[in-house]
């Protein structure tokens, strides 16, 4: 007997990006069948995004979801990085779609990672892995971070609004760090602000501005005419800048830290996984003594953070996936596993 196929249509909403996939179940497995991607800030909705994607791609979708950055509350969410108001309902009849979902792309991510296999993982740290909780820390436009319980028989995924609690400091120059970011966003210092790619630009500047660094004509001019996030990390990574180069340092260090602190937070001995645009673009950066350092550096729980293993996600349709997964569990066209690669 020939199996059926069902086809899902998933989103990733991000600051910066919004990919969206056709994704086809058959026999409890997924595969994008077609993906797009579009910027989301050359748009007014989401919505408008998806009647785009849709007027190419056409076919009858049993289902719909989109993991969204921001706080997801009954279906509706007002993003931070972006002046949209996405709601499923409202998602569900202007898409002519019955059944549509939105939660946080956080989530959707950790919802992913069941449809990834080892090969789409690049390991920071080995640890010694157990069953348990597990979470995921993602630096992109933003910060996004997500649990995953483990109740003894399967794992749960849930979001957080994680990266927006305060940045805490742990060596005197991020304590300056601090002192000028909270001068220039009018007091509350999210992780946000220095673990994101803006938050990588904040770090840059900042060490510019208190002269400790050098910026070349060269490095201004290109800064002036492309991403600055982009410009700062590749030229830390191809070595051309020393002021690039301490920012990346300072970066690497608050990512480590704060996905040592989600690893307590979330009791995380199953594993800690990093997801997000940047991580695999500074992946050599990640795979150096720095990061784990600072994921470890918890004084007397330090031995507890040593056997947790850290893996980034390399796969970038790991959230496109995790949407399309959570459609497919609510229609029951697959079963909830009990294990994670």
């Amino acid at each position: 007997m020939a199996t059926s196929t069902t086809a899902l249509l998933a989103g990733d909403a991000g600051g910066t990006s919004t990919r969206l996939a056709i994704v086809e179940v058959s026999g409890g497995a997924l595969r994008v069948a077609t993906t797009a991607r579009f910027d989301s800030r050359g748009h007014p909705t989401l919505a408008s995004i998806v009647q785009a994607f849709r007027t190419t791609h056409p076919q009858p979708v049993a289902r719909a979801c989109f993991g969204v950055a921001g706080p997801v509350v009954d279906g509706h969410v007002e993003t931070p990085n972006l002046p949209w108001v996405v709601d499923a309902a409202a998602l569900a009849r202007e898409l002519g779609v019955d059944q549509v979902d939105v939660i946080n792309d956080l989530e959707a991510n950790a919802y992913g990672i069941f449809a990834l296999s080892p090969a789409d993982f690049t390991v920071l740290n080995a640890g010694a892995p157990a069953a348990g909780n597990r979470a995921v820390i993602s630096a992109g436009t933003g910060l996004g971070e997500a649990g995953i319980v483990w109740d003894g028989r399967s794992h749960r995924p849930f979001a957080t609004e994680g990266g927006h609690a305060t940045w805490a400091p742990s060596t005197d120059l991020e304590a300056e760090l601090l002192h000028h970011l909270a001068q220039k966003f009018g007091g509350h210092v999210s992780v946000e602000r220095v673990v994101s790619g803006p938050g990588l630009v904040n770090v840059y500047e900042f060490l510019r501005d208190t002269g400790r660094g050098e910026e070349p004509g060269w490095l201004k001019e290109a800064l002036a005419k492309n991403d600055h996030a982009a410009v700062i990390s590749s030229n830390s990574m191809n070595g051309r800048s020393a002021l690039c180069n301490a920012a990346l340092d300072l970066f690497v260090a608050a990512y480590g830290a704060e996905a040592g602190n989600l690893a307590l937070k979330m009791m995380a001995i199953g594993g800690v996984y990093l997801g997000g645009g940047i991580a695999p673009k500074i992946i050599a950066r990640l795979k150096t003594p720095a990061f784990v350092r600072s994921f470890t550096a918890k004084g007397r729980l330090s031995s507890l953070l040593e056997a947790i293993q850290v893996r980034v996600i390399m796969n970038d349709h790991a959230a496109l996936l995790g949407a399309a997964r959570f459609a497919a569990l609510r229609a029951s066209l697959i079963a909830r596993e009990a294990a994670m690669p």
